[in-house]
């Protein structure tokens, strides 16, 4: 028997274990409710299924409905139970995929014509919760190329034929639950028993791959919870969400539009642009007093620049290209082999080291116009983006400092709840295998030394370099990858990037990719739907908005007009012929955090009225004075 060290709950418990029995076994044992409260299980080699075999693992730390990743299985399992409940109803239907998303899980169905609608959503969830109370169990089966193909040949489906000719034939699995069988690379939970509810949500079409060329199917989508109450509030969440909505913020707020003239591309109204400025100078002084130095780099480079930094053999699927002089050139899909032709501009020495590029660089990127989702998925946007170049000794300190950097960013704008993840090689990549190893061993390294608590994300990493990700939770709960850092060995190389030595000889640097806030087009959208457009006094594009009583007022509202202005303030003035009740609700729309109402009282006495919309407040017969300074207190930008 072997010991086991599991890790649950912050408490570490002691195991004996049979390398060929499966987990759940010694969990039972040990009295830990393995298939309730703990969903899977994580190891140094990734998710760990309860009923998967021990073999040479001798820890594990054992994942609840907390973890992300255990989520994630807990919906793929739901996946295949609504899949099971679907073919009840619709038995000639034929599956395709249906993974685990961000909230819940979808299914790619073609039911050949005769698809569900909304009215069969109850009895697809009484169904759905039958099978999954029985409960079922997973089961793994590794099959051959040939029997996989014969089964779903068999069943008359197409796209099952086809992904598995495309698989190696020792890498198809099936998984059974009941009477139910699906091509599945899984992991899944021990059985159905910790799914308590479920809801289906929505219907859509969707085209199988991708591809407007192919067949389209019906993408039914759903979720699922451990408890009812949990589902409750999670469709209380999706109805304040759907008031929260950015693209309807952006309408409201006058922000930014969207056009069949630019699909995917945004267009900024004023409001939207001083909204993206102020964002902009605040994190360019941040830079700047942390070391860094800002640079351009073109939009378009010729086409050979691409194939040096390995973007057009792995990205050009997402790349726009054009033709200048009779040569071939791209729209640039990121900013970093821009950074790398600055830097060779000139020899450096390693006292120019840690050298930090910046550059707020517009990209565009194709993206299908399926996932096209306002500023979330565009086709153009701008990146917070930063390339520093170290020495290899340098690289810790490197990683510490962004550390924190990142830290009072998310800080600033009240993202306090976060996320890290450290992505290694992806199977498509760039660069020797002794390269990969000591960048990932560099970064995590990097981490440790720095005490952050970190997951790894095997194989998700960049085609050049490992990294770690942030994901952060928003108001509502809901988790955004924000910020990424990238550790480069390869590129340098291949633009071959030098620095003379202590040893005055020449070297290679290493390249570090950074952003903080992804993309300044997305991370509005976050910002908007976490503030409900309550935006920061700081950031709001109108901060305070005049209103006069009458128009017997308007001389006075246009005194403190240029008194706002003078002190430099951010302000409208109503002038319309409303009146006051309907310019408040006006202003309250436009989610306006400061509303200074004048009228006879006040220009009398050289007073406004304030209402606070941030603290919920209002004053009277406050002094101009007084009230502008008073303004110009609350409004500080963050600490820089």
């Amino acid at each position: 028997m072997a010991l086991l060290t599991l890790r649950w709950q912050g408490k570490i418990q002691q195991a004996e274990a049979k390398p060929d029995e499966p987990l759940y076994a010694p969990l039972q044992r040990s009295g830990l409710p393995a298939g309730t409260e703990i969903l899977t299980a994580r190891t140094s080699k990734g998710i760990h299924e309860l009923q998967a075999l021990i073999g040479d693992a001798t820890e594990f730390e054992l994942l609840g409905w907390d973890s992300h990743e255990a989520k994630s299985v807990f919906w793929h399992s739901s996946a295949h139970i609504l899949a099971e409940a679907i073919l009840h109803f619709w038995p000639k239907a034929k599956l395709t995929i249906g993974p685990p998303i961000e909230n819940g899980f979808y299914y790619d169905i073609d039911f050949a014509g005769d698809a569900p609608t909304p009215e069969d959503f109850p009895r697809i969830e009484r169904r759905f919760l039958e099978l999954s109370q029985q409960p079922e169990y997973f089961v793994r089966r590794k099959v051959s190329k040939e029997e996989a193909l014969a089964h779903y040949t068999a069943l008359q489906n197409p796209y099952k034929v086809e992904l598995i000719q495309e698989l190696p034939p020792d890498d198809i699995t099936f998984y059974e639950s009941g009477d139910f069988v699906d091509l599945c690379k899984g992991p899944h939970l021990w059985h159905s028993g910790p799914i308590k509810a479920v809801k289906v949500l929505s219907l859509a079409g969707a085209y199988w791959r991708g591809d407007s060329r192919n067949p389209q199917l019906t993408r039914v989508y759903a979720i699922s919870f451990p408890s009812q109450a949990l589902l409750e509030e999670h469709l209380r969440l999706l109805e304040e969400a759907a008031k929260r909505d950015h693209r309807l913020l952006g309408k409201q707020l006058d922000l930014f539009s969207f056009h069949e003239e630019g699909p995917g591309f945004p267009f900024w109204h004023p409001k939207g642009m001083v909204l993206m400025n102020t964002l902009q100078e605040w994190l360019r002084r941040k830079l700047l007093r942390s070391g860094y130095h800002e640079i351009k780099t073109p939009i378009i480079l010729t086409q050979r620049l691409w194939e040096q930094s390995g973007h057009y053999e792995n990205y050009r699927e997402n790349m726009y290209f054009t033709q200048i002089d009779e040569a071939p050139f791209a729209v640039k899909p990121m900013n970093c082999p821009g950074s790398t032709i600055v830097y060779r501009t000139q020899l450096r020495s390693y006292r120019d080291l840690p050298l930090r590029l910046f550059e707020f660089g517009l990209v565009h990127r194709h993206e299908l116009s399926g996932v096209l989702t306002g500023l979330f998925r565009v086709r153009a946007f701008t990146q917070d983006d930063a390339h520093i170049f170290c020495t290899p000794e340098q690289i810790q300190s490197e990683i510490a400092n962004l550390l924190r950097l990142v830290e009072s960013v998310y800080n600033a704008f009240g993202f306090q709840q976060r996320e890290v993840y450290l992505s290694t090689r992806p199977e498509k990549y760039i660069g020797s295998l002794e390269l990969w190893n000591q960048a990932e061993a560099s970064l995590e390294a990097a981490l440790q030394a720095a005490g952050v608590l970190y997951q790894v994300n095997p194989g998700d990493g960049a085609f050049y370099g490992p990294k770690i990700d942030f994901i952060v939770r928003d108001s509502l709960q809901r988790r955004w990858q924000l910020g990424t850092i990238q550790l480069d060995f390869s590129m340098p190389r291949r633009f071959g990037l030098e620095y003379v030595g202590t040893d005055g000889q020449t070297h290679v640097p290493v390249m570090i990719h950074r952003a903080i806030l992804g993309s300044f087009e997305r991370f509005i959208g976050v910002l908007l739907e976490h503030t409900g457009g309550e935006l920061p006094l700081w950031l709001a594009p109108v901060q305070v908005k005049v209103l006069p009583v009458s128009d017997k007022f308007l001389g006075y509202a246009q005194e403190v007009a240029q008194r706002l202005e003078k002190a430099g303030l951010r302000y409208e003035v109503d002038f319309s012929q409303e009146k006051l009740g309907k310019k408040i609700l006006f202003a309250e729309q436009e989610k306006v955090p400061m509303i200074w109402v004048v009228g006879a009282k006040e220009a009398e006495q050289g007073t406004v009225a304030v209402r606070d919309r941030t603290q919920r407040t209002q004053e009277e017969g406050v002094p101009l004075d007084a009230a502008i300074a008073a303004l110009q207190e609350k409004v500080q930008s963050p600490h820089v």
